[in-house]
């Protein structure tokens, strides 16, 4: 886990708990079916929805409490002055560019080793996801309405995703240009 160096106790992730959980607050389950609809953006594992604001509450950023769920009782998280002075803090600090992980770009990496063909194949299925996230993206703006005091910063974070996912879209066009049969290696085509 690596822990900015604000606060030796607290990782990006740490950070995303935090603005999730929010001025509201929210249960692990919420954090993690916010992440689920947001897709892009859930870079953890299923279970640390659920351990990480249990930590973050034992060393007093997150304050716990228990209401009734559906089926039985949950645990609601909301932020301490401890966890809104770990955001105020952290969000002074310099921004990051934040190491990228991306299969598209894996799939390119053993590209020599399985294959043009396989690998140009394999990467043109990626429109059907794009299709699907651009999707998701349309009713996470139509919700970032109903949290008034979060929509503009909401709205343009989706705006940045339909750029990475165009992005995405425009990468997989030129490659299947660039790995087409015909194609020989180290000869570069022009553009249309």
């Amino acid at each position: 886990m690596i822990h900015t160096y604000v606060n030796s106790e607290l990782s990006l992730f740490s950070y995303e708990i935090l603005g999730l959980v929010g001025p509201t607050g929210a249960g692990a389950h919420d954090l993690l079916q916010m992440a689920r609809r947001g897709r892009m953006l859930d870079w953890a594992g299923e279970s640390q929805y659920y351990v990480e604001p249990k930590r973050l509450a034992k060393l007093g950023y997150l304050k716990a409490r228990v209401e009734p769920g559906k089926t039985r009782q949950r645990t609601v998280y909301t932020l301490t002055d401890k966890g809104f002075e770990a955001l105020s803090k952290w969000a002074m600090t310099p921004v990051r560019f934040t190491p990228v992980k991306s299969e598209l770009l894996l799939r390119l990496l053993i590209a020599d080793l399985v294959g043009e063909a396989t690998t140009r194949e394999s990467i043109t299925t990626i429109r059907d996801d794009i299709s699907e996230l651009f999707t998701r993206l349309q009713e996470s703006e139509e919700r970032a309405q109903l949290l008034p005091t979060r929509t503009k910063y909401l709205l343009l974070v989706f705006g940045f995703l339909r750029r990475l996912l165009d992005l995405h879209l425009e990468f997989v066009d030129d490659l299947e240009r660039e790995l087409a049969p015909d194609k020989r290696p180290g000869s570069r085509r022009t553009p249309p």
